[in-house]
């Protein structure tokens, strides 16, 4: 599913792109290119943010994504984008069947009834979920195509402020690049594991929880539809702050140990893990009690998604199984040298960056 403010649609369809998730602390990209049907994973970047802080100027922005271009070695001009949490709001919703620009200007003007909260300066997308099952006979495509006011669908509606999404375009181009797409991060965690579990994806109860630097995001897949999703704003460098302070050691050993195994630390490390899994579990028993069915397993993403005992400590809080999982398994591998060697490690982080990709490939 794509949720593009930079207009993608309408044009021909890559067969490379660069895929980018501005992280707050790491910037983690992948490139990817079309080899007959299949698509490969040629190069990927993981490089230090230009700031910490939430606002990066468009002239920062412009000089980061030259730097990220570099450091995948490529001359591939087109990028897509992901939109971090703070930046763009994500609402599952129910609009009248009328055409998807018409649902845009809808939200525009009615953003308080359909979106709880005024979003004067927004610009607005929407993906059209299609039914689960045929309406009085009829395919999921042509239940979609109905006549105007028979049902309501529910759509999947992101919105940003139409400021950043210029400040995006003027560094994209000033990078040298050209803007295709900019996808929501929730939409990139579920595109990614559509692909990489889709067995899984069509026909289990999951949430895919993506630990972030300063967030955690989770979102709820039902039988391959989204049906909730929420932040939680505790996120991995809390935990390693957390954990340098009460051993009184810098937060560089402090990250070493949480993303290693060391058992010995497993205490100091469990208290600050146990709130982050008290937030997650109340996510969970909410599906649970609306939907009167169990969450059957939880996929965790991001750096922290490395640690073993992270994932052990989650499980005991959630009472669920908890489990990495590999973004480029549906992906063909060419990658180079060390790369090669480090992608089971290093592909934790790359889930949203190669979600966002399929929005603009598929």
């Amino acid at each position: 599913m794509a949720l593009p403010f930079l207009s993608g649609r309408g044009k021909k369809k890559r067969s490379q792109m660069i895929s980018v998730d501005l992280g707050t602390r790491t910037t983690k990209a992948v490139l990817l290119e079309q080899r007959g049907e299949l698509w490969a994973l040629t190069r990927y970047a993981l490089i230090d943010a230009p700031i910490f802080e939430k606002k990066i100027s468009a002239e920062l922005l412009a000089e980061h994504l030259k730097a990220v271009v570099e450091a995948l070695g490529t001359k591939v001009k087109f990028v897509t984008i992901a939109v971090s949490l703070d930046d763009a709001v994500v609402r599952l919703v129910d609009l009248p069947q009328i055409p998807v620009d018409e649902m845009r200007q809808v939200l525009k003007n009615n953003s308080k009834i359909y979106l709880q909260q005024d979003l004067p300066g927004h610009v607005f997308d929407c993906y059209v979920i299609p039914p689960k099952s045929p309406a009085n006979g009829r395919s999921p495509a042509e239940a979609v195509k109905a006549p105007v006011g028979q049902t309501k669908l529910k759509v999947l509606v992101t919105a940003a402020k139409q400021g950043f999404v210029n400040d995006f375009q003027s560094a994209i181009k000033e990078a040298g690049l050209v803007g295709d797409h900019m996808v929501p991060g929730f939409v990139s965690l579920a595109n990614a594991f559509e692909l990489a579990q889709p067995e899984i994806y069509k026909n289990e109860s999951v949430a895919l929880v993506d630990i972030g630097f300063k967030q955690t995001s989770i979102c709820v897949l039902d039988a391959g539809e989204i049906v909730l999703m929420r932040v939680v704003n505790i996120g991995g460098d809390r935990l390693t702050a957390g954990l340098a302070e009460t051993l009184s050691i810098s937060y560089a050993e402090a990250e070493g140990i949480k993303v290693g195994m060391a058992p010995e630390v497993m205490s100091s490390l469990e208290m600050h893990v146990q709130p982050l899994g008290r937030e997650l579990r109340a996510s969970l028993d909410f599906f649970e009690h609306q939907n009167d069915r169990a969450i059957s397993e939880v996929y965790v993403s991001g750096g922290t998604a490395r640690s073993e005992m992270i994932l052990q400590m989650l499980k005991s809080e959630l009472i669920v199984e908890c489990k990495t999982w590999n973004p480029t398994h549906f992906l063909q591998l060419a990658l180079p040298g060390q790369q090669a060697v480090e992608i089971e490690h290093v592909a934790p982080q790359l889930t949203v960056a190669v979600g966002a990709a399929l929005a603009a490939i598929h």
